[in-house]
């Protein structure tokens, strides 16, 4: 055996003895036979620091020591950093070479605006073409999109239910953009994260309880297969957003 297979098998060895209960566990249960997915870890580390972020728990800017996370939740550093790079790729952390990572700054006043004076442009539009392409079962599925953020699970607390929302809210509109056909618009809108972003804005369920209103003209609009009405009813509903969510700049 050469010296780095030694080298390689004594790092794997340490690797074993400092993991997690719950990765031991998950290991444990897969040898078992019961079908265990590790990503479940990630996917638990990836919501419990989705909520901190959305909910203001992390700062805007603030690092986000990996170390003291992974502490924090109990988990190994690895799917910590698994759930950060998820994150990084939806714009909510950054990642900075020899400093680590971060949460996203929170948006100026200008970015606010032209973020909002971009979405004025171009989702009303998009809630037309949307209309016109809108088949029964495409209908049936942002149906079940608006069902879900209305009245599903019920979350653990404020903070999650708050979380929960902006991210099926995130769906919604992305659902209605892919309906309307225009992938570059669509694209732009999702790689902006505009919602993820707007909704850091305001932790209250005032912003959650009128989108929601709002978001049922629009589904009227789409029911009745009225084009310009869903285009208003869009345009009323982004200008609706902007007016809640200026008042953080106040």
């Amino acid at each position: 055996m050469t010296l780095d297979m030694i080298f390689a098998t004594i790092c794997a060895c340490q690797d074993e003895l400092t993991e997690r209960p719950e990765e031991m566990a998950v290991q444990r249960e897969s040898q078992n036979g019961v079908a265990v997915r590790r990503s479940s870890v990630v996917d638990d580390v990836y919501n419990g620091i989705y909520e901190r972020l959305m909910s203001l728990a992390i700062a805007p800017g603030a690092r986000i020591p990996i170390d003291l996370i992974a502490r924090d939740l109990n988990v190994s550093q690895t799917p910590v950093r698994e759930a950060l790079s998820r994150l990084e790729r939806e714009g909510l952390v950054h990642k900075a070479h020899l400093i680590g990572y971060s949460a996203a700054p929170q948006l100026s006043r200008k970015q606010f605006e032209d973020l909002f004076n971009f979405r004025l442009l171009i989702e009303p539009e998009g809630a037309r073409l949307a209309t016109l392409n809108m088949t029964p079962a495409a209908l049936d599925h942002i149906e079940n999109i608006a069902a879900d953020m209305a009245d599903g699970g019920t979350p653990v607390d404020r903070t999650s239910r708050y979380s929960r929302f902006a991210r099926i809210d995130s769906d919604f509109h992305d659902e209605i953009m892919r309906i309307a056909g225009n992938e570059i618009i669509r694209a732009t809108l999702f790689n902006q994260h505009v919602h993820l972003h707007l909704f850091r804005l305001m932790f209250h369920s005032r912003v959650t309880q009128e989108a929601l209103q709002e978001h049922e003209k629009l589904l009227a609009a789409f029911r009745a297969g009225d084009a310009t009405a869903a285009q208003t009813a869009m345009r009323e509903h982004i200008q609706c957003s902007r007016d809640r969510l200026m008042a953080a700049f106040e």
